[in-house]
């Protein structure tokens, strides 16, 4: 099921170039490149925007080119621009000493009041406010709305000293305060905008930033559905919003003009709730910015894609980002529709409207047929073009179909929709007009049955209202590994609440999105991996703010090895949900942590076959040599990751891996860790040692993992198993995936 209206993809992606001055054939053939050049050079005075145009004058042969087809320089935390080249251009640069990368500009695509409570952390949870209210919370999204009560600064003193950010002003933002105390948008194709700001028109930013941060704001709800407080995780954070998201989506040379912002800024975290394809690290701008972050510090939370349940789906994997899937929580919104016969059937939607006192005609898309359009489509479905207006005025439809039918009945006059889907709908979208989602096999059959067999059928849409449900379970559209660009690192990384999310919201935007609906909000509940990813960057916050030192491997280290295991129905098993689902409380003492420095991550890159001189300039030194960092045993993965996950490439392969991994105490001093193994038939797992002895604090032991196995049956191509380090006090788990690829992704 993907039903599109509440994952946020609300955006009309077009992709333009703005006409510019260079004349001849050469004006349309032009595109932007993003150059990028890495760290920026150590030990001299650079140039930045100077070297750049002797760049662009050296290919294009004209300083007066150059200078027009430059559009941005980067070069406050790296070190690169953005110029509009010819195909030709683009490939000389590419051959120039100091250049990583070039590749084409392009466009990412978007991707609580109970989520807080259900992870356990209640509006009285322990807290480190001295620390939590000095955190800064960085968010590339759509903006920011300060009109939503989630981020009154009531109580809150002036910005941590550190903060080096701006407050942008422009049309409907007016500024920022001491809870939001920066803001600034980026858009580069077009250098001046008219009524630009920093203010959401979308609703996304600001329903991300206050999950995130928000403060406690009693009485949330949407036209009563969800009341409750909603909070952020952190509410005592501070949000930095760069604005990177427009009707054309979110481009790569504007994220990463918003990464190079932040990190000079101060941020000491950054979410983002965007993605795309995945690209070779070095030509996305979500792996550059981040890897640029996590050098000094910062932990770059990112969404895992709204595709699933297909496998092979999942956005944002380079190892140093922390990838979150969307898992449920333990509520969902019930929709009530009662039969004239007696009769309810129950479905799942967010239907704001209360119904008047009466049942109004129903019938089936089937039966409203408009016969003379046939070939438009399936009027079973209700698609667009198939239905006779007058059949449909005043009526209930029902339709089969796979969502978003609300939109064409509405057109059509129609008074409700409900809509069959081949599966159960495991979260909620608001409804344009009354509606509900059932099952169509069930529900949707007693629906039909009643329909075809009473001469004037009648139904009534109730409101919708808040029921408990079994929890947690990733949701369908929660995109799934494997991943392909580092075969051999599982991704997602772990899984964080993503469905029903109440939080806050802009009154610029209506709550579907659709320009007709009246209805406004400073609340909204939406569902997406846009909504996990800020809990686990709020989660990720609460960690940092008990563990100030950490560094940002030791903080996913920590989310990960104390998350809590998860089923999914669809059998993707780890794929879907990494790790498991956050536990933040846990996450505080997590005994053992997988920690990693900036070496850590070169020499996996030098493993991966990147080269010398790549990473010479990625981290701005001279005469780097990958001999130079000591190599860790000939691993699997090469890289200190708390999972494991071997990529079996070949149906008839044998299963043959070593992880080799290092675990930091930060439990008790004097403590013995035992390996408990868990694995499915057909799989061996030796841990060597099996028993770790620390006697200090911060002390690392070292181990490996060995796997075994026959080539796996025709019939299996997922094994999953685990690793838990146990002292009686902590329990550090390491989920461990073996993936066959099936004979049809082979070809």
């Amino acid at each position: 099921m993907k039903m599109i209206q509440n994952l946020s993809l609300l955006f009309v992606f077009c992709f333009y170039c703005l006409p510019i001055v260079i004349q001849g054939s050469d004006q349309h053939e032009r595109k932007p490149y993003i150059v990028y050049m890495g760290e920026m050079p150590m030990g001299r005075t650079y140039a930045i925007k100077e070297h750049h145009l002797n760049l662009l004058e050296a290919v294009t042969g004209s300083q007066k080119i150059a200078r027009q087809i430059r559009i941005h320089s980067y070069g406050k935390s790296f070190n690169g621009f953005v110029a509009r080249l010819l195909p030709r251009e683009a490939k000389k640069l590419r051959g120039e000493d100091n250049v990583i990368s070039v590749f084409p500009n392009t466009h990412n695509k978007l991707h609580t009041t109970r989520s807080w409570d259900y992870l356990g952390m209640t509006l009285n949870v322990n807290r480190r406010l001295n620390i939590e209210s000095n955190t800064i919370v960085g968010v590339l999204d759509t903006g920011i709305s300060l009109d939503c009560p989630s981020f009154n600064d009531k109580g809150f003193g002036p910005p941590p000293p550190r903060w080096k950010g701006k407050c942008v002003t422009g049309a409907n933002f007016s500024g920022c305060n001491n809870k939001v105390i920066g803001a600034k948008y980026f858009y580069l194709e077009q250098p001046v905008i008219e009524n630009a700001s920093p203010v959401d028109e979308d609703g996304h930013g600001t329903h991300t930033s206050s999950t995130a941060a928000g403060v406690p704001v009693a009485g949330a709800s949407v036209d009563g559905i969800g009341r409750g407080t909603a909070r952020g995780g952190v509410p005592s954070a501070r949000i930095a919003m760069y604005k990177v998201c427009w009707e054309s989506g979110c481009s790569d040379m504007d994220m990463l003009a918003a990464f190079d912002e932040a990190i000079a800024d101060g941020v000491n975290l950054i979410s983002v709730s965007i993605g795309g394809p995945p690209r070779d690290f070095f030509s996305d701008p979500i792996a550059i910015g981040s890897f640029h972050a996590m050098r000094r510090g910062i932990l770059t939370s990112c969404s895992a894609g709204n595709d699933g349940p297909d496998l092979n789906s999942v956005e944002n994997v380079a190892p140093w980002i922390m990838t979150v899937a969307a898992s449920s929580i333990d509520r969902e919104y019930a929709t009530m529709v009662a039969l004239g016969d007696g009769k309810n059937a129950t479905g799942v939607s967010i239907n704001t409207f209360t119904p008047e006192n009466k049942m109004y005609p129903l019938i089936s898309g089937a039966l409203a047929a408009n016969h003379s359009r046939d070939d438009y489509g399936n009027a079973s479905s209700c698609d667009t073009g198939t239905l006779s207006k007058e059949m449909v005025m005043g009526r209930i439809v029902y339709c089969l179909g796979q969502g978003n039918q609300d939109w064409t009945i509405k057109d059509l006059g129609g008074a409700g929709t409900i809509v069959g889907l081949d599966e159960r709908a495991d979260f909620g979208s608001i409804t344009i007009i009354p509606g509900s989602y059932v099952e169509a096999n069930t529900v949707g059959k007693q629906i039909d049955l009643y329909i075809n067999n009473t001469k004037d059928p009648v139904a009534i849409i109730y409101k919708s209202i808040s029921t408990r449900t079994p929890a947690p379970r990733i949701i369908s559209f929660s995109s799934r590994g494997p991943q392909s660009i580092a075969n051999n690192i599982l991704k997602p990384d772990l899984a964080a609440p993503g469905a029903d999310i109440l939080a806050g919201f802009s009154n610029l935007a209506t709550l579907t999105g659709n320009p007709q609906d009246p209805r406004h909000n400073v609340f909204n509940i939406l569902s997406g991996t846009s909504m996990a990813c800020p809990h686990a960057t709020a989660a990720a916050a609460y960690v940092k703010s008990f563990r100030p030192g950490w560094s940002p491997a030791a903080i996913k280290s920590a989310l990960m090895t104390t998350a809590t295991p998860m089923s999914i129905k669809d059998n993707s098993a780890e794929l879907g949900s990494g790790a498991g689902q956050i536990n933040p409380l846990s996450a505080i003492h997590p005994g053992l942590l997988y920690d990693m420095n900036m070496n850590s991550y070169i020499a996996y890159l030098c493993k991966e076959g990147y080269t010398n001189t790549n990473i010479d300039i990625l981290i701005g030194s001279k005469g780097f040599n990958c001999s130079t960092i000591v190599p860790p045993p000939q691993s699997t993965d090469g890289i200190n990751y708390p999972s494991m996950h071997i990529r079996i490439l070949s149906p008839n392969s044998t299963i043959s891996a070593i992880f080799y991994r290092s675990v930091t105490n930060v439990g008790q001093a004097n403590s013995t860790y035992k390996a408990i193994v868990t694995a499915p038939k057909g799989l061996s797992i030796e841990v060597v040692p099996d028993i770790l002895q620390f006697s200090r604090l911060r002390q690392e032991l070292s181990f490996k993992v060995v796997l075994k196995g026959p080539p796996m049956p025709k019939e299996i191509s997922i094994l999953s198993a685990s690793i838990e380090w146990n002292d009686s006090r902590h329990s550090v788990r390491s989920p461990i995936l073996v993936y066959k690829e099936s004979d049809d992704f082979m070809k």
